[in-house]
């Protein structure tokens, strides 16, 4: 029993305190939740923004910064990287070369590596159709922080009867120029070669007048097989460096290099000098603008003939980040620069891609050019001979 003055708690004092002990807990665990939920959403915000980086209006009068939708991050492009679908005629090319790609199960890097020009290429716009046929699968034994396209260390074999399809698939489209380009297949021997001249010797054979560009793996530096591909009868043969030297292993998969991709142009060059060589940047992945101009540089000094330039767009968040959207007056002044080093042809600009179409065009006109010359020089020669012969008396034959 408790006296007068007693300081001794009672039982309900007691069970009070334990309730409100427990109250408490509950509270504390509340609030722990709640911060935790809080530093979630702070962390997906801190990662959201090293993404796409803030803008003023995320800071402007203390406004908490909305996680965009994918909607609004694709409408934060800027207005120069939008593209219109085909009309007309244009769609009608469209669609009969998406059909047949489909039927004959063809992979295109138009496709499969989002490309933003798909429309106007595929629709025939500056009068050429074109198109960039993937060959060797559509997995790719490398990885490559920009690319879309998938990887694997052991994809499929390769399809015997691939060569004779494309070249029928060509064919029927009616295409003046054709880009060739590979997955990465360092699983095999040859790292698959023979299969890329393979192709190309078949498109010449079903379509004689059809100009072929392949764009061609790095062969991990190997002049044999460079050598290959460059005598298998192409017009063009390109390869990339796709980035400045410095971000090369940020960019591209380790086993690939700036100065082994170097290599590989100046091979391709040494093994047929009457091929056109060809390389492409990407730029707004972080490069520094002295960076471009050695890039552009080290090319010529390659003897590359042909460069193009564009925007890196990011296919995926899973992808590397774009770092800048360059601006349209900037790959003028890109052109400006390499035409001013003595390239054969530049196409600088935000959509511009390796299989720019109408860079195409250009490389088409001026491939006619060169053709005609030969056979005008072949002519020449010809006559001089014919001429010769009758100086001294003999047939054209003996001759």
């Amino acid at each position: 029993a408790r006296g007068r003055g007693s300081t001794l708690p009672r039982a309900s004092d007691r069970m009070l305190s334990s309730a409100a002990a427990r109250a408490l807990r509950v509270a504390d665990a509340a609030a722990l939740s709640r911060g935790q939920r809080q530093m979630s959403r702070l962390a997906a915000l801190k990662e959201q923004l090293e993404a796409d980086g803030p803008d003023l209006a995320a800071f402007a009068g203390l406004q908490p910064r909305v996680v965009p939708s994918k909607a609004s991050a694709r409408e934060r492009k800027p207005a120069w990287l939008r593209t219109s679908a085909p009309t007309g005629a244009a769609r009608a090319k469209f669609d009969q070369l998406h059909s047949t790609v489909k039927d004959l199960n063809l992979a295109t890097v138009c496709e499969e590596a989002q490309c933003p020009n798909i429309g106007e290429c595929w629709g025939g716009g500056e009068g050429v159709a074109t198109a960039t046929i993937m060959v060797m699968g559509d997995t790719c034994t490398r990885g490559c922080s920009f690319c879309a396209v998938k990887t694997s260390n052991r994809p499929a074999p390769l399809d015997p009867a691939e060569p004779d399809s494309v070249a029928a698939a060509v064919a029927s489209w009616g295409l003046d120029y054709v880009v060739l380009t590979s997955v990465d297949r360092d699983d095999l021997p040859d790292q698959g070669s023979e299969h890329l001249a393979s192709t190309v010797k078949a498109l010449k054979a079903k379509s004689p007048d059809l100009l072929v560009e392949v764009l061609a793996p790095d062969f991990q530096g190997r002049a044999d097989l460079i050598r290959t591909v460059t005598n298998s009868g192409l017009d063009v043969h390109a390869h990339n460096l796709e980035t400045v030297e410095r971000l090369q292993g940020r960019v591209r998969d380790r086993r690939a290099g700036y100065k082994q991709s170097l290599a590989v142009l100046e091979a391709a060059k040494a093994a047929n000098p009457n091929v056109l060589t060809k390389t492409s940047l990407m730029l707004g992945v972080g490069e520094r603008p002295e960076e471009i101009i050695q890039t552009l540089r080290d090319c010529r000094e390659a003897g590359v003939d042909v460069v193009t330039l564009g925007q890196y767009l990011r296919p995926s968040k899973r992808h590397l980040p774009v770092a800048e959207y360059v601006h349209p007056d900037k790959f003028a002044e890109w052109q400006a620069e390499g035409e001013a080093m003595g390239f054969v042809y530049v196409a600088s600009g935000p959509l511009v891609r390796s299989s720019y179409k109408a860079g195409e065009f250009f490389i088409r006109g001026l491939l006619k050019a060169r053709q005609a010359a030969r056979i005008s020089d072949e002519s020449t020669a010809a006559e001089k001979a014919i001429r010769l012969a009758g100086i001294h008396g003999i047939t054209v034959d003996q001759a």
